[in-house]
């Protein structure tokens, strides 16, 4: 016995009752109105025992408040229930006669006893159609979560299905998500939690009940539950860690929640002792910025409403924080200030006791010396701590004045304020100071345990500097250049760069050595990176002249890449005029930036020097070109870029151009020990190449009697290449090769991942391999594939872009003859091309999945074809598996197969029955002898009023409760002996019409 859908969900409700002391409802045993998405007899109890002060009249007011966000998208209606369940409902009432204001909360966060909490499963939505969500969990009779279950014993299906499940609850029963706080998918292994407005990637896992980090490889489902559902933490992640960013709706991730935590203790702890708050450090791309906004937002509440200065040592780091929280502004309950200068932050700090969110540079804080404030609520968040917020003080040996450091002044302008660092990159052991000021690490969140939990990927590297062919001078002159980096804290250090800056400029700058780096980059992009996710590629120039050179080198090659390619960087007074057309001012900046963001724009290489290797993400930016010595968290944060998460995204590839690997196994130091030995050694020639070698070795081994040669002979024509692989899909589509099929299609899933890091790597031969397995692959997965759209012209074009990057091809390779139009049962042009086919294997593939989809459709709406071809199939199948049917014979069967299901599809149309309709006449006339007793007109009216009468009924979910059941047969019954059916001695036949209404109402009437 499997271990089904329905068993996994009684074991996650047990979870919810038993473990968490969840209340639990049968959705069915509730008599109810399906139109309405909230549970009001929990609901308005809750809200009389939440609001003991206010009148009846308040609590009504509340609650229609609630029912009628009707105006704009289900966002924007999300947006604002997000607002009520967090702060309460506004209200004006009367009462007494006099009309009053007042606030009604939802929830009572203080006292999670005060709320009721409640599972349901079977509760049974309608609106554009009907849906019945797996489990539901109401908390005070609000909808606040929606789970969507899997079996875990069905290979089929997984959580991913859950999550086009939940997407499409979203379009039927939209009401029902104005409501929703977050949903889950789940199908045992794995349970993972996001929001309305989040795609399937941003899906998070929970993995601890206690903020612990260990053990976390592997999420289980109960871990996931209680670590999320535990009544004070729902309330905490509800309250604390749910916010919309612009149009984007956050949640918090595990990480973020017991890290922010941990950092409101720390800096509670610090208030009345040292002032040290600690060190937040979370790698690169994890959510850092949205984790100082959840503190942010929490400390008001922990700390009595402090004043909140966040300091960051560059204005466009400053510009790029302060967006984040502008867009968080609700959330926040206050309006974030940017302090222009000094004086304007002494205004803003003197103009308040309390509250306040103001955000401001270092570099402000060297305008003067006098004391900003002394008062003790000033809590400090400092950006990427350990750049500029030492403490030091020494003479200037030019001016003998004593000379401070920003963390000095900035310490003495606030003196009794309160510090806490964020980072993205560890402190380094040499810099003890940033600990002496902040204090030690708060929380850990390192590489490892991020790429783990899928909230970044990792980053590879790929040398290149052979190709520059640099002379020893000038390898020399970068190492110089790193020497000086690694001191640059020194004014000696500095002075001496500064000195060493023109020749490094002119060397790397010069003209043949610019020439040779474009060259390669347009050869690199062109060959190997074009075609990954979106194409977009960031190059890091030396210089802002050397970042021009290069713009100009590359339109020089390639002239139509106009649109392209754009520089970004700030301006100069002194630019020559050439410039200024090309890099802009800040608008236009805004403008590359939002064009570098949109996946679609045909913008995909972004030239930079310093701006946009901070705190700038591009989700689908996979590659990074380097031609710019960089080292230490500099260096670790600019690599960052490419590390966000994306669709399928294997990881990001810093291609090197100055050799930075010994830089980056530097910086590598002062990361984890786990960090260290996972992501120490990056470079595609020991990583992804050998991986690489491994799967194309096991794809080969599965074709272990098929011929591919053609396919990699160089003057290969197009059509020989087509035929080479639709032979390929027939040879695995074979019954002998049933479980190398399944094999094949998971290790060329793996190939093409290793594949996407290191093709440049590959000589031809192994690129037309590649790109050979690949195209098999899309189209096995794409024939035979569950549950997914087919169509001949989108296999055509998949195979034909994947073959791009490897192939010069002639023309266009159609692996499906003429025929370019979805794949179609009833379109005869389509089942002649089926029975011309020589790859039989493949023929049958086609049918089967055809003949399979129709039976599905069936199966939903018709309860006598469902069964009739069901069986059909499943006899000829289990025929030719058995080997009783050659191929040729199995495929005639499934071709007479689809010329029945063509005609029974044209059969309702001439009787002038719609789908439905046609479904209750094929229930009615089940017995053959119907016919004979009855006119057909008869049984076709009986048809159209058996229909308009479950449509009449449909909101009662009788198929469910038994007492609804009864009244409902009762009701059929009625009809059908108006109709005096059926005749006498073929009162089975009832039992076949119970059994399609009960079809009908559980597939929503068909809507």
């Amino acid at each position: 016995m499997s271990f089904t859908e329905a068993n996994y969900e009684n074991a996650v409700l047990e979870v919810f009752c038993e473990t968490l002391g969840y209340g639990y409802t049968y959705g069915p045993d509730i008599q109810r109105d399906y139109t309405e998405p909230l549970y009001l007899d929990e609901l308005m109890p809750a809200l009389q025992r939440l609001n003991p002060s206010l009148p009846e009249a308040a609590i009504n007011e509340s609650i229609l408040k609630l029912r009628s966000l009707d105006s704009g998208t289900l966002v924007q209606k999300n947006r604002q229930f997000t607002d009520f369940m967090q702060n309460g409902v506004s209200v004006n009432y009367y009462h007494n006669g006099e009309q009053l204001a007042g606030l009604v909360y939802l929830i009572d966060y203080a006292q999670p006893d005060k709320n009721t909490f409640t599972v349901a499963n079977q509760w049974t939505i309608t609106e554009h159609s009907e849906k019945r969500p797996d489990i539901v969990v109401f908390l005070n009779g609000l909808p606040v979560v929606v789970f969507e279950l899997k079996s875990p014993s069905r290979e089929e299906t997984d959580a991913s299905e859950a999550y086009l499940q939940l997407r499409n609850y979203m379009q039927e029963i939209p009401s029902f998500f104005i409501y929703n706080a977050f949903c889950v998918m789940s199908d045992l292994a794995i349970s993972k939690a996001g929001t309305i407005t989040a795609g399937e990637d941003r899906y998070m896992e929970w993995k601890t009940k206690d903020g612990s980090y260990e053990n976390t490889l592997y999420a289980q489902f109960d871990t996931f539950i209680e670590g999320m559902f535990q009544k004070e933490r729902l309330l905490d992640i509800l309250k604390n860690f749910i916010c919309f960013s612009g149009a984007a709706k956050i949640l918090g991730a595990y990480h973020q929640y017991f890290a922010v935590k941990k950092a409101i203790a720390s800096t509670a702890n610090a208030t009345t002792t040292d002032g040290r708050g600690g060190v937040f450090w979370h790698t690169q791309g994890s959510g850092k910025s949205l984790s100082m906004v959840f503190y942010a937002h929490l400390l008001q509440e922990a700390l009595n409403s402090p004043t909140i200065v966040v300091l960051t040592d560059r204005n466009d780091l400053d510009n790029q924080l302060f967006s984040q929280f502008a867009k968080c502004t609700e959330f926040l309950r206050q309006t974030p200030q940017q302090a222009e200068s000094r004086t304007h932050l002494k205004e803003l700090l003197a103009g308040r006791q309390a509250n306040g969110i103001i955000f401001t540079t270092a570099q402000k804080f060297e305008e003067s010396t006098e004391t900003l404030s002394d008062r003790r609520n000033i809590i400090v968040m400092a950006d990427e701590a350990h750049r500029s917020q030492f403490i030091d003080e020494k003479v200037d040996t030019r001016t003998g004045r004593m000379k401070k450091s920003f963390g000095l002044i900035i310490r003495e302008s606030l003196p009794k304020a309160t510090y806490i660092g964020f980072t993205g990159t560890p402190i380094s052991s040499k810099d003890r100071s940033t600990i002496e000021v902040f204090g030690n690490y708060i929380d850990i969140y390192d590489m490892t345990q991020a790429v783990e939990d899928g909230a970044t990927r990792p980053v590879y590297y790929e040398s290149r500097v052979i190709h520059l062919k640099l002379n020893q001078e000038i390898l020399q002159l970068i190492d110089a250049e790193y020497d000086i980096m690694a001191q640059n804290a020194e004014e000696y250090a500095i002075d001496k760069s500064k000195k060493e800056l023109g020749r490094m400029e002119s060397i790397l700058g010069a003209k043949d050595t610019i020439a040779a780096l474009c060259e390669d980059i347009v050869k690199h992009y062109e060959e190997n990176r074009q075609y990954e996710l979106s194409g977009k590629a960031m190059i890091v120039g030396y210089s802002r002249k050397i970042a021009m050179s290069i713009y100009d080198k590359l339109l020089e090659l390639r002239p139509e890449w106009k649109d392209k390619v754009g520089v970004v960087m700030t301006e100069n007074n002194k630019d020559p005029e050439a410039w200024r057309k090309v890099i802009g001012n800040k608008h236009r900046r805004d403008e590359l930036a939002a064009r570098f963001k949109d996946n679609d724009d045909p913008m995909k290489i972004a030239i930079v020097v310093d701006m946009w290797l901070t705190g700038f993400d591009v989700p689908s930016l996979a590659t990074m070109y380097v031609y710019k010595p960089m080292a230490g968290h500099n260096l670790m944060q600019a690599i960052a870029r490419v590390n966000r998460v994306y669709k399928d995204k294997e990881g990001g590839l810093v291609v090197d151009y100055v050799g930075i690997a010994s830089a980056l196994r530097q910086a590598m130091n002062d990361y984890t020990n786990r960090d260290k030995q996972n992501y120490g050694e990056t470079d595609i020639a020991k990583t992804a190449y050998p991986k690489f070698i491994e799967k194309l070795e096991v794809c080969r081994n599965l074709f272990n009697g098929f011929s591919y040669a053609v396919f990699l002979e160089d003057k290969a024509s197009d059509l020989a290449r087509a035929k080479a692989i639709s032979g390929a899909v027939n040879f695995l589509s074979g019954i002998e090769n049933v479980k190398n099929k399944e094999a094949y299609v998971k290790e060329a899933m793996l190939l093409r991942q290793a594949l996407s890091l290191c093709r440049s790597l590959l000589n031809q031969e192994q690129r037309l391999e590649a790109a050979f397995f690949e195209a098999v692959r899309t189209v096995l997965t794409r024939v035979s594939g569950e549950n997914k759209p087919l169509s001949l012209k989108e296999i055509n074009a998949r195979v034909n872009e994947l073959l791009k990057a490897s192939i010069q091809s002639e023309g266009v390779i159609n692996l499906f003859s003429d025929v370019e139009t979805e794949f179609s049962l009833f379109d005869p042009k389509f089942l002649e091309e089926i029975s011309k086919m020589k790859e039989k294997n493949l023929a049958v593939e086609i049918l089967k999945k055809l003949l399979s989809e129709q039976v599905s459709i069936y199966r939903r709406t018709n309860l006598v074809k469902s069964e009739k071809f069901s069986e059909m199939l499943s006899r000829a199948m289990k025929a030719y598996l058995n080997g009783m049917l050659s191929n040729e014979e199995v495929i005639a069967e499934l071709m007479k197969m689809a010329s029945d299901m063509a005609n029974a599809h044209a059969e309702g149309a001439q009787l002038g029955l719609t789908v439905e309709e046609l479904a209750f006449y094929d229930a009615l006339t089940k017995p053959e002898a119907v016919r004979d007793v009855y006119e057909n007109r008869e049984l076709v009216a009986l048809a159209h009023e058996l229909t308009d009468m479950l449509r009449k009924n449909r909101t009662i979910d009788w198929q469910k409760k038994e007492s609804a059941r009864a009244g409902m047969r009762r009701m059929i019954k009625k009809l059908l002996k108006k109709y005096k059916y059926p005749p006498e001695g073929l009162e089975d036949a009832v039992a076949t019409v119970i059994g399609q209404c009960e079809m009908w109402t559980d597939n929503g009437g068909y809507s």
